[in-house]
C-alpha cells in the first residue's frame, strides 16, 4: 500500500468519526433535558466533528489551498463556538431557561445578585444627585447678571 492509499484511509476514518460526532450532535440538541445540556452537545462533538470532517477534507485532497480555508474555518469555529455558547448560557441562564436543580455548582446566582445590587445602589445615587441638583435650582437664584458698562471709564459700544 502507498501513501496515497493511507491518506485514503485516514481521510474516510476522520470524515465517518466528524460525521458520527455531528450526529450524535444533533441527537443530543434534541433529546437532552436543558439549555446546559443541549448547549454542551451543540457546541462540544459539533466542534470536533466539524475539524475532523475539515482533516478528513484535507488528507483527501491535499492541496494548499484547501489547507489554507481549512486552517481558517477551523480557527473561526474554534474562536467563536466557545463565545457563542457562553452568551447563550448567560442569557438562557437570566431568562430562567435553565434548569436548576440539574446543576451542581451555581456560581452565577452570587455574580447576578452582587451586580443587581451594585446597580442598585448606582441608580439611587444618580436619583439622589439628581435631587440635589434640582433641589439647588429651587433656591432663589439672584437674578441675571447686568454686565452692561458703567459710565467710569467704560467705553460705549460702538454697535448701533
Amino acid at each position: 500500500m502507498n501513501w496515497d492509499g493511507v491518506f485514503d484511509v485516514l481521510s474516510a476514518v476522520c470524515l465517518l468519526a466528524g460525521a458520527f460526532l455531528s450526529f450524535a450532535a444533533g441527537v443530543g440538541v434534541l433529546r437532552f433535558p436543558d439549555l446546559l445540556a443541549r448547549m454542551h452537545a451543540a457546541t462540544k462533538p459539533q466542534v470536533l466533528g466539524l475539524i475532523l470532517v475539515l482533516l478528513g477534507l484535507e488528507l483527501r485532497l491535499r492541496t494548499w489551498d484547501v489547507l489554507l480555508v481549512v486552517v481558517l474555518v477551523t480557527l473561526f469555529q474554534m474562536l467563536t463556538a466557545p463565545v457563542s455558547a457562553h452568551m447563550v448560557g448567560r442569557a438562557g441562564y437570566r431568562t430562567g431557561k435553565v434548569r436548576t436543580d440539574l446543576l451542581v455548582l451555581d456560581e452565577l446566582t452570587s455574580d447576578l445578585d452582587e451586580a443587581r445590587t451594585l446597580a442598585r445602589e448606582h441608580e439611587l445615587a444618580q436619583l439622589a444627585a439628581e435631587r440635589a441638583a434640582h433641589a439647588g435650582d429651587d433656591v432663589a437664584s439672584p437674578g441675571p447678571v447686568d454686565d452692561t458698562p458703567t459710565g467710569d471709564g467704560a467705553q460705549e459700544d460702538p454697535r448701533p
